[in-house]
């Protein structure tokens, strides 16, 4: 075994201070010198680094970093050094699973693919196809998730479509339609490189992008080191490297964000003339945020006013700043209007479309970006608003379909809901594509008798026999990374092309080819009796979703698999206006919120109601980005004399999601094997608790069995990592989503995991 460091023991790697430019470090791991290196990108964070897969007799043998990619100039981080050992897992399904009786048993493809139609037929004729239910993941290809999200929109016309990234990602996007008009990240990792102040929010970015937080932290070491800013209620690494940690009480993010506005504004840290020009709703905003002084503050999200005003003078007084976001803000209380608050900073100071003006709503996925990109979940392709006839028009046109087949009637549903659909008996055929719900979904156990339902079939596309595939009624052997063709986008657009290193083990197909075949089988037809699926090949389903793009915000037709071959990655739109990719959206002042051109007519931040077209185009904002206030809603549960503590979930460094991959990789499990609950010196003294000890966690819904680490949380603050389910340890009770809470925001519907009522006690 070679490698260029442990990346183990030393995470973000060597630093090389930043002057001018960021230096090239390639970094490699590999068991044995490789024939030759295939062109790819990782997918186990959502940073998106360039890396080439080592392949030597058939089989991946290591990966380095890519020099020449903007994204990470051949830098790596350990799950990327490390993950891709699981391609030869012993324990890879190579054969499709049919269940007889109590058992799953090995089959055909034909036999599998043929059960799969009998029953989407059977009930699409009796039930309609608002009877069957796709759940899908962050880990497929842009030509996958397009492909499937025109068989289920265009070939069934369900609205039940989406995808895992629910869990982690949709505030994001939320949070960029309400401020902007749609989604998109409106900068580019570049401008860590020459910011004055960094914001991170909920984000512990040590952990979840180590390569940009070592991006981070070579400026930091630079001539020139930008100030840092962090709101966690944890002393994560993060926290630990910053100027201001604000170590806020758990479900308050609007009140210490309000806080932070209200200060800016009244030190007249704000851009008027920008202001005037380019965006709506100052007044209401300032109006709101003046209620929250620093005492105020203090006295509701436990952040000491001094803190406040020391973070506010930071973020008030440069000249640039990047803010980041991630699931401190996007699985909390208030999500959607938590994460407007950060876009309403860059708005006031006019800091935003420029270099170091970076605004990143971070996705917790590697490809969630396609997945909103492409209809996989509960949008429209290319960011289409499903509540604009013309834009299901223009769909209709393009996939030659009628127009009342494309479900727009009423918002799709969003995964909360297709699972209390699979509960009620409404939807009885859910089909879920690599990811793992009975594991990373709230309520497991409620999770986990819905998907043993006798009246719902359940169909699970995945590469390992997860504790959701264990539950199903067939099972499809899928290929992974390194085994087909395919392109991803990472947050700040930037699109990647990974090509087939090596075959899939056994009889495992690629997504693309299981979905083609399930069309094929269904024989989907458009007006004009032509095969409603017009490709075949992962190139040809790129060149269809370029012409879905075309003169929509994410534009992909200056894309191709040439272009993208031997090069770095391009940042979209690129097009004949911007042939080499776009590193700022915006840089004009205007926006994306043009009646006939939006992704979405708004929302109510508090209830979540949407604002009608008729509404929207009395008062076009032709262009002019929002301002979103909101004021403190406090969570729905809190701390009581039962249940006296928080629960908080999270990350950590080593893992990705469920572990599906991760958990296969020695190094990686043995620098991490097993959950813990992180309690604070204060209650660890309390309970009579030390490090190591057993803890028994209990909510109402269920409990958790973990040791015990000590220090770096708020006291009343428990903290579990949600990675951890059963397939390599059954024997006792561990998962953090045994406790959580079945609640999500009122607007991205994403679930709640930042927040519930606890007890614990030593066992």
């Amino acid at each position: 075994m070679y490698e260029t460091r442990d990346s183990i023991a030393d995470i973000w790697g060597e630093r090389t201070p930043y002057v001018n430019d960021w230096p090239v470090r390639v970094d490699e791991r590999i068991s044995e010198e490789p024939d030759r290196w295939v062109q790819s990108a990782c997918v186990l964070c959502s940073n998106g680094c360039g890396l080439d897969i080592g392949v030597k007799d058939g089989r991946i043998v290591g990966v380095r970093g890519r020099a020449i990619d903007p994204v990470n100039h051949g830098r790596l981080g350990p799950k990327g050094l490390h993950g891709w050992v699981a391609n030869h897992s012993p324990d890879r399904l190579t054969k499709p699973l049919i269940r007889r009786g109590d058992r799953l048993e090995e089959t055909s493809w034909d036999e599998a693919m043929e059960a799969i139609v009998r029953r989407s037929r059977e009930i699409r004729d009796r039930h309609t196809a608002g009877a069957i239910g796709f759940y899908t993941t962050g880990q497929l290809t842009i030509e996958e998730y397009y492909t499937l999200g025109v068989i289920g929109k265009a070939g069934l016309g369900t609205p039940h479509m989406d995808g895992n990234t629910r869990l982690c990602t949709a505030t994001a996007a939320a949070a960029l339609k309400q401020s902007f008009g749609s989604d998109g990240q409106p900068g580019s990792y570049t401008d860590l490189d020459v910011t004055d102040a960094i914001l991170h929010v909920g984000h512990n970015i040590a952990s979840q992008q180590t390569v940009l937080w070592a991006r981070v932290l070579d400026r930091r070491r630079g001539p020139k080191p930008p100030k840092l800013v962090v709101i966690d209620p944890r002393e994560t690494e993060t926290a630990k490297e910053a100027d201001v940690h604000l170590a806020l009480k758990v479900g308050t993010n609007v009140p210490v964000m309000n806080g932070l506005l209200n200060l800016i504004i009244e030190a007249g840290r704000i851009d008027p003339a920008y202001i005037r020009a380019h965006t709506i709703g100052f007044e209401d905003l300032q109006k709101t945020v003046s209620r929250w002084s620093p005492e105020r503050v203090q006295e509701v999200a436990n952040v000491p006013a001094d803190k406040l005003r020391a973070a506010a003078e930071i973020l008030g007084s440069a000249d640039t700043l990047v803010s980041t976001a991630l699931q401190g803000v996007y699985q909390s209380m208030q999500a959607t209007a938590a994460a407007c608050q950060i876009n309403n900073l860059h708005l006031l100071r006019g800091l935003i479309g420029r270099p170091g003006c970076g605004i990143y709503q971070m996705n917790g996925q590697p490809t969630a970006q396609n997945t909103r990109e492409c209809g996989a979940d509960g949008d429209l392709p290319a960011f289409r608003n499903w509540d604009n006839p013309e834009h299901v028009a223009e769909l209709a046109r393009l996939w030659n379909v009628d127009v009342n087949v494309i479900p727009h009637w009423s918002p799709p549903t969003h995964a909360m809901q297709i699972f209390r659909y699979c509960e009620t008996g409404s939807i009885k055929l859910l089909w879920i594509s690599a990811t793992n719900p009975a594991v990373s979904m709230p309520e497991l156990a409620r999770i986990r008798e819905i998907l043993k339902k006798e009246e719902l079939f359940v169909i699970v596309q995945d590469a390992f026999m997860t504790e959701t595939a264990k539950l199903a009624d067939v099972v499809l052997p899928a290929a992974i990374w390194g085994e087909k063709t395919g392109c991803f986008t990472n947050v700040d657009r930037t699109v990647h092309i990974s090509h087939k290193a090596i075959d899939p083990p056994g009889e495992a197909r690629s997504d693309l080819d299981i979905f083609l075949d399930y069309a094929r089988r269904m024989d989907f037809r458009d007006k004009d009796g032509a095969p409603l699926i017009k490709w075949n090949t992962p190139e040809e389903a790129f060149e269809a979703w370029k012409e879905c793009t075309r003169g929509r915000p994410c534009d992909y037709t200056g894309l191709s698999y040439e272009k993208l071959t031997g090069n770095g990655g391009i940042q979209w739109p690129c097009n004949d206006r911007f042939p080499d990719g776009t590193p700022h959206l915006y840089t004009d002042g205007h926006f994306n919120t043009s009646y006939d051109y939006c992704e979405t007519y708004g929302h109510d931040l508090d209830t979540g109601g949407a604002i009608t077209p008729e509404e929207y185009r009395a008062d076009d904002p032709k262009g002019k980005a929002f301002f979103r206030a909101a004021d403190y809603i406090p969570p729905h549960e809190c701390p009581d004399g039962e249940y006296p503590l928080w629960l908080t979930t999270g990350r950590v460094v080593y893992h990705f999601h469920t572990r599906t991959k991760t958990g296969r990789s020695k190094e990686l499990h043995d620098a991490a094997p097993d959950a813990f609950v992180q309690i604070s010196e204060a209650d660890a003294a309390g309970y009579g608790i030390v490090e190591g000890d057993w803890i028994e966690v209990v909510s109402r819904r269920g409990r958790a069995i973990e040791k015990a680490r000590v220090g770096d949380i708020e006291p009343g603050v428990v903290f579990i990592p949600f990675h951890y389910g059963y397939w390599d340890d059954p024997g006792r009770p561990r998962a953090a989503n045994e406790l959580t809470i079945t609640e999500w925001d009122p607007i991205s519907k994403q679930p709640h995991f930042k927040y519930a009522a606890v007890r614990i006690r030593k066992v």
